[in-house]
């Protein structure tokens, strides 16, 4: 596993395409962890919900009740995983710059919240 830049998750070969895979765990506490990493575009995230509890991540705006819950970089598309049971795992690749919110459906009111912040590629 090598660390992120700034320390901020880990990121680990994806085990059938050895590309990097940024991970998150969702937790029983009502926290995605770690709450936030850093990230080069192009790069995929997989949440994991390590608790017996139903999680989803989202970010669409339509999908919220508060305003703060979602923010999506000018020209990123929403996404949603849908209910994610126990030991399911949910993945998104990361192509536009910029600072993405999201959060847990039915747990907004306990601002059960995460952010990914998507680096340039640098040529």
């Amino acid at each position: 596993m090598v660390a992120l830049v700034g320390g901020i998750g880990l990121q680990t070969p994806h085990p059938k395409t050895e590309e990097p895979v940024t991970v998150v765990e969702l937790t029983n506490m009502l926290m995605f962890m770690p709450e936030t990493v850093r990230i080069r575009a192009g790069t995929t995230v997989e949440w994991r919900n390590t608790s017996l509890l139903v999680h989803t991540i989202t970010a669409d705006p339509d999908l919220a009740t508060l305003a703060e819950s979602v923010q999506l970089p000018e020209g990123a598309k929403s996404f949603n995983s849908g209910n994610l049971d126990a030991k399911a795992t949910f993945r998104h690749t990361f192509d536009v710059p910029g600072t993405y919110v999201y959060f847990c459906i039915p747990h907004e009111g306990a601002m059960m919240r995460g952010t990914v912040i998507v680096e340039p590629i640098v040529q």
